[in-house]
């Protein structure tokens, strides 16, 4: 059996290890995984440090020579729970809204809920120290994603789940990452890839085992309830209606 080798970027997540587990069993796939945050995933793509990747939605239009490959995503039908604006007042409310530094996709998207579905204006600040949100002033709201959601629930009293938000103002599933190669790639590789994630997602309690996540249930619970793994033909009209929004916004230099 032939094996394809390779360089694999990937979102260092809770939600990425089923995604993780199959490309390390894999049968016909052998790869380099560099795991970071999501902007530096996009980052090792264009520096062409990876040949294929897991990018995040709006790092998208900063990529000529990619491709979305495979029928597998990061997406949410519902409630994600780990890409969240968090205040202590409601969001109608909110003059200062602090974005995460790790996610040029979930800033467009809280952009685009402003705009759109909030009808506010606030003042946009980067948060790279996050101690400002133990002791938030009046009228400020944060941007959270990935695992350090789950240490902020429950610490303020309003909570607004994006994915919730964009289905309630498009009726629409959202994707926040996809597969990607170089244009051109080999067939042998992308069908690799693919038997690899297939894989993970067919095994996910024994992916968050070998993770060794120290609360596996809620880790399971999340994994299948809150993430949809499936790149569906739902996923891609929300997936280009997104980059269609996008465009009135200014993307900022660093992708993810």
């Amino acid at each position: 059996m032939a094996v394809v080798k390779t360089s694999i970027a990937a979102v260092s997540y809770l939600n990425t290890v089923p995604f993780i587990y199959g490309i390390r069993h894999a049968d016909k796939l052998q790869a380099e995984l560099l795991l970071a945050p999501p902007s530096a995933c996009a980052r090792n793509f264009i520096d062409r440090k990876a040949d294929i990747a897991l990018v995040p939605a709006g790092a998208l239009p900063l990529m000529d020579d990619a491709e979305i490959v495979t029928n597998y995503c990061i997406g949410a039908e519902k409630s994600v729970r780990t890409v969240t604006v968090m205040s202590n007042v409601p969001i109608g409310e909110a003059t200062v809204i602090h974005l995460d530094s790790h996610s040029m996709t979930s800033a467009l998207l809280v952009r685009i809920l402003a705009a759109e579905l909030w009808h506010i204006r606030p003042e946009w600040r980067e948060l790279t120290d996050y101690s400002a949100a133990e002791h938030p002033a009046e009228g400020e709201a944060f941007l959270f994603i990935g695992d350090k959601v789950f240490g902020y629930e429950g610490k303020f009293r309003y909570t607004y789940d994006l994915a919730d938000c964009w289905r309630e103002l498009t009726g629409k599933p959202f994707v926040f990452a996809v597969w990607v190669a170089r244009k051109g790639s080999a067939p042998e590789l992308i069908d690799a890839l693919e038997s690899s994630l297939e894989l993970g997602v067919e095994r996910i309690w024994e992916a968050i085992v070998e993770s060794g996540h120290s609360e596996k249930d809620y880790a399971y619970g999340y994994l299948t309830e809150n993430i949809d793994f499936l790149f569906d033909y739902q996923k891609r009209q929300a997936l280009e209606l997104f980059r269609d929004k996008a465009k009135k916004f200014t993307p900022r230099a660093n992708p993810g």
